[in-house]
């Protein structure tokens, strides 16, 4: 039993280390729950009798889990200024100290996500929310995306339907996806909040999510984004901004464009698309100075994830 004794200790060891820099979240492999439940079998009497060792020689390999692997920087080199966090950001969410592998296959991985998905359908952790949902908007996508969208929470029609972006915004979302030679299912999309926020009857459209409410729901995001492991994510709004990085107030007018740094993932932070079709109603040029700006953004985004950019892409909403 002595090795399964030090498998122990480094098992307990890592844990708090993960506690000590923030994480909440641990997914395991069902080969590892096989191999730290199997001992438990055995008598609790032979277990008894083995000294716990003061010292271990030499630390096992930690426990294998879906967090993101530091990566090499991503050509091309970043501009000046690039993955810049606001303070205030990295207070909230500090990069882990150390890289950590995630090696689950692709059955386990897709296995894992089922699990998260299965426990957010199930969620009742606020009832006003629980009470007034039709759907619970988990998320969809490709498993192994290198680009993860992230918005802020589900509006009626994503209610409705339980996917996420499938109203007027997210059928502009979908054309900037396109535009970028990708599709929704090469990508993956999610809210931070997975439940629409509940309204008044008296009350017509969408509500802000509260900070509370996004911060109950980012686990579910965190895991998400853990099992997914994008190269890239890009913040959609201010408010995914707020949720995401667990600030009060973001300034989505000075930050997009901007690179900000999640736990090691770039995020480029733009506008949410239902701002663009906004200024779009209200501009002059038909919304054509807001969309390229966004279209600047998914170009720095393209570039960091070296896609190929043709000379008709770089020149999508400029005068002329």
């Amino acid at each position: 039993m002595s090795a399964y004794v030090q498998l122990l200790d480094a098992v307990i060891k890592d844990l708090e280390d993960r506690k000590a820099v923030g994480e909440r979240c641990v997914v395991l492999a069902p080969e590892t729950l096989n191999v730290l439940s199997a001992p438990l079998a055995l008598s609790r009497t032979h277990a008894a009798i083995q000294p716990r060792p003061t010292a271990i020689p030499a630390r096992p390999a930690p426990v294998a889990a879906p967090v993101r692997t530091a990566a090499a920087p991503l050509a091309p080199a970043p501009r000046a200024g690039d993955l810049q966090s606001p303070p205030e950001a990295k207070s909230a969410n500090p990069p882990a100290p150390r890289p950590r592998s995630a090696n689950l296959s692709p059955a386990d991985k897709a296995s894992a996500l089922a699990e998260l998905r299965n426990r957010a359908l199930a969620c009742e952790q606020c009832p006003h929310l629980f009470t007034s949902r039709k759907s619970v908007v988990f998320g969809v996508g490709d498993l192994n995306a290198q680009l993860m969208f992230v918005g802020e929470a589900p509006g009626a029609d994503e209610d409705k339907q339980g996917e996420p972006f499938v109203g007027a915004a997210g059928q502009l979302l979908t054309k900037i996806i396109t535009a970028m030679s990708q599709t929704r299912q090469t990508v993956y999309i999610a809210n931070v909040l997975k439940c629409r926020p509940d309204t008044q009857p008296s009350e017509r459209g969408n509500r802000k999510p509260r900070p509370g409410e996004m911060a109950t729901c980012l686990p579910y995001l965190l895991e998400q984004i853990q099992l997914i492991q994008p190269r890239v994510i890009v913040a959609l709004g201010g408010t995914a901004v707020e949720g995401l990085f667990g600030i009060a107030e973001a300034r989505i007018t000075r930050q997009r464009g901007n690179w900000m740094d999640f736990r090691g993932t770039p995020v480029m932070p733009t506008f949410h698309p239902s701002y663009v079709l906004r200024r779009e109603a209200e501009e002059a040029d038909n919304g054509r100075a807001t969309k390229r700006q966004v279209w600047e953004d998914m170009l720095q985004v393209m570039e960091r994830l070296q896609m190929p950019i043709s000379e008709k892409q770089r020149g999508f909403f400029l005068k002329g």
